[in-house]
């Protein structure tokens, strides 16, 4: 028996958070899942058993901090599943942790080696409270009392950045450091920090999701218009990213499963 969920976040932590999602899965069968590049940083807590990477043939972490990743992770299960997962949005994360969000990027680090008490007591909890709800209510409570230490002096910068992103494809890092007010080497520095990735990887990783999302909405398109409406240089281009984020070329993604974007179908 398999059942997820989502969950929004309360008002004052939305600007933040984009939804955490919940998974149970009761069954001795092995189960495996393909996890692909979505432009947001997770944080993960395994109340069940934990996923083993077959990419990194190592368990995840029982609690954890996903980064931003340009990489495909293949993942199956070795238990009962029971993940809560917090996804936080694209510039999100950075207002609850000390470091850089560059220090996760295609890393999966343990809540136990960043360092921050609180946090690892909330995953402690999290880990005994067999409630979901109420395990939500005690991430919030968490996330709202980090809220008050946040500096935001260069939040909206990087929020006009994201929102470039989204809205236009052909977008490119000099257009994005001027409408900031920064030069590009600023720029970068500040977004790095904030997204987790350089602007060029996290602009590669959203035409991705765009052209799932395209996919989504319109499975007949050719893969040239694809290529054409999410800024691929050409149609060769468009299937050599996919291969990259995914594993497969976007004929066989679309074999495989019905295409989803997560990160442009929840914005």
């Amino acid at each position: 028996m398999e059942t997820f969920n989502i969950i929004y976040p309360s008002p004052v932590l939305a600007p933040y958070i984009r939804y955490y999602w919940l998974l149970k899965v009761d069954t001795i069968s092995e189960i495996s899942e393909t996890s692909i590049p979505v432009g947001c940083i997770n944080l993960i807590f395994h109340r069940g058993s934990r996923m083993f990477s077959e990419t990194s043939k190592e368990l995840q972490p029982q609690s954890f901090i996903g980064g931003l990743s340009t990489e495909f992770t293949e993942l199956t299960s070795t238990g009962n599943v029971d993940m809560i997962v917090v996804v936080f949005q694209p510039f999100g994360a950075r207002a609850f942790f000390a470091l850089p969000m560059s220090e996760f990027f295609n890393s999966c680090i343990s809540v136990n080696d960043i360092g921050d008490i609180s946090l690892k007591e909330l995953a402690n909890q999290i880990q005994d409270n067999t409630d979901s709800l109420s395990s939500i209510a005690l991430i919030e409570k968490h996330f709202i009392k980090q809220l008050h230490s946040f500096d935001d002096h260069n939040y909206k910068r990087i929020v006009t950045a994201i929102e470039a992103v989204n809205n236009q494809p052909l977008i490119n890092i000099n257009s994005l450091s001027d409408m900031t007010c920064l030069s590009n080497k600023q720029f970068t520095r500040i977004f790095t920090e904030y997204v987790g990735a350089k602007p060029k990887e996290f602009t590669r990783i959203i035409r991705f999701q765009r052209a799932l999302y395209i996919l989504q909405t319109n499975p007949q398109i050719s893969l040239t218009q694809l290529a054409f409406e999410c800024g691929y240089y050409d149609q060769p281009h468009l299937i050599k990213e996919f291969k990259t984020f995914s594993g497969c070329t976007p004929t066989e993604f679309m074999a495989n499963c019905p295409p989803y974007s997560d990160y442009f179908s929840t914005l």
